[in-house]
């Protein structure tokens, strides 16, 4: 059984912003809102115990200004952990908001910049790499297996397609390669998702175009750097700018938009790469509202969504995935305003972290 679990408000209002999971910690790092993209990239953390956000604060030199080592405001990137350093590459930077006839248009330069983040120190570093990089882009995917990031796909700029080709960064020497894949490639994409279950990659759905969608299940061995066939089955519907997250060695595909069809989804799907089938999947509570652009990271398990696109939210959830005894009986506690006055003090602690961070509990 899969529960909703909380819903907390208050965190950083943004969408096509990147996040990866660091213990019981949830790192973010920019996306679209309110800044100027030529500002510092801002960092917020999520503590998953304390259910609280915290910003951190801005990183300069002694004479006050903004450190070289330090990123600009970006969003579309993306952001993976290996050991203590989370990397961030790519997507837009230097972006401005333009408003005209009641909409509003983002206009920036992509970017194929490698930042670095030790999460122990809190601290930026723009490490030393060679060989053959990625061009410039954004809305494109990346993934780790052991210590190397595998980026996939992406849009460069206006009059050029969406990619299809795998870069991969080792960590270990710092080198770039663009691999020479062999099979039938995923189609071109941005906006996709990548996810890696043992040593296959899985990329799923995305946009060949800005108003054509699709819904293509593509499998990636990376040990042997081919494509492989699948079989055709039938899919969740044409999707784009939604989230992913493997589970049991199960993969899952949450929310997400078709532009053409003037539809946002959410709905949660799962994909057994075994048996190559779609099954939709019901949570028990009441989950987010229609969501496109949001971030998702797994914390053990529970799935921490946040942000994204309506009306730029500042909303997360957590998706409890296997909920404990105990879980369901806090859950009964608060849904039936129960007496908690002889419970343990410890319980009543996360009972008042629960009813303070949460708008509703069903």
């Amino acid at each position: 059984m899969f529960l909703w679990l909380v819903r907390v408000k208050g965190g950083p209002e943004r969408f096509n912003h990147a996040a990866v999971a660091v213990g019981h910690k949830v790192y973010s790092f920019g996306g679209y809102c309110n800044s100027n993209g030529r500002d510092q990239m801002d960092v917020h953390v999520f503590n998953t115990v304390s259910l609280r956000w915290m910003k951190l604060k801005p990183l300069t030199t002694g004479s006050g200004e903004r450190s070289p080592e330090v990123p600009s405001m970006c969003m579309s990137h993306t952001a993976v952990l290996i050991e203590d350093i989370i990397y961030l590459w790519g997507g837009m930077v230097n972006f401005e908001i333009e408003e005209h006839d009641n909409q509003s248009t983002v206009r920036g330069d992509n970017c194929n910049m490698l930042y670095a983040f030790n999460v122990d120190t809190h601290t930026w570093f723009k490490p030393k790499v060679s060989g053959t990089a990625p061009q410039m882009r954004r809305e494109h995917s990346a993934c780790v297996l052991e210590k190397c990031m595998y980026i996939f796909g992406g849009f460069n700029r206006p009059g050029r397609p969406e990619s299809d080709d795998i870069y991969k960064l080792d960590t270990d020497t710092m080198v770039w390669s663009l691999i020479n894949t062999g099979g039938r490639p995923a189609p071109a994409s941005s906006c996709h998702s990548a996810t890696v279950i043992g040593t296959k990659m899985f990329v799923y759905g995305g946009k060949k175009t800005y108003t054509d969608h699709h819904n293509d299940m593509s499998m990636f061995d990376i040990e042997t750097n081919c494509w492989l066939d699948m079989p055709s089955t039938p899919s969740p519907a044409r999707r784009a700018c939604h989230s992913a997250f493997a589970f049991n060695g199960e993969l899952y595909v949450y929310g997400g938009h078709n532009f053409l069809q003037v539809q946002t989804f959410n709905d949660l799907w799962k994909f057994n790469p075994e048996t190559f089938s779609w099954k939709r999947v019901e949570p028990r509570g009441k989950g987010p509202c229609r969501m496109t652009n949001m971030c998702c990271c797994m914390v053990g398990d529970r799935v921490i969504l946040f942000g994204g696109y309506r009306y730029t939210t500042d909303d997360l959830y957590i998706l409890d995935l296997r909920p404990s005894l105990k879980t369901l009986c806090k859950v009964a506690v608060v849904q039936y305003d129960l007496e908690q006055s002889g419970l343990p003090h410890s319980i009543r602690w996360e009972l008042a972290v629960m009813t303070t961070a949460r708008e509703e509990i069903t």
